[in-house]
């Protein structure tokens, strides 16, 4: 009796099996290129309240909330937002921006925690 084996090669799902590994080999990578810029909030301020990027290389977002109450972390410019609790920390990752400013706030403390980002 003979024996016929499927060919698995070119099997679509083989093909995509293949495709997600290599984007999850590649991912750590992506993430590590990824500068990271801490901004602090206390006491109604954002600390730095200027920081400079270089432009059209993605980066992230460190907020730390070292206050006593909840931020909410916004910015219209960068189309993020998010409430850190007291304590806590949060990451946003920021996709490459073209040259510019790009304006973030605390919502929560509106008229004293502003900044600005640069991207050069």
């Amino acid at each position: 009796m003979l024996a016929i084996q499927p060919d698995y090669r070119a099997h679509p799902m083989n093909v995509r099996l293949l495709a997600l590994v290599a984007a999850l080999w590649a991912l750590p990578v992506f993430a590590q290129d990824a500068a990271v810029y801490k901004i602090v909030a206390k006491d109604g301020k954002l600390e730095p309240a200027l920081i400079e990027v270089p432009a059209g290389k993605r980066f992230k977002l460190e907020v730390a909330n070292e206050g006593k109450s909840a931020i909410e972390f916004e910015s219209k410019d960068l189309k993020q937002e998010k409430v850190v609790a007291p304590g806590a920390k949060a990451s946003l990752s920021i996709n490459a921006l073209k040259s510019g400013e790009y304006k973030f706030f605390d919502e929560f403390h509106e008229l004293t925690a502003k900044g600005k980002i640069i991207a050069k």
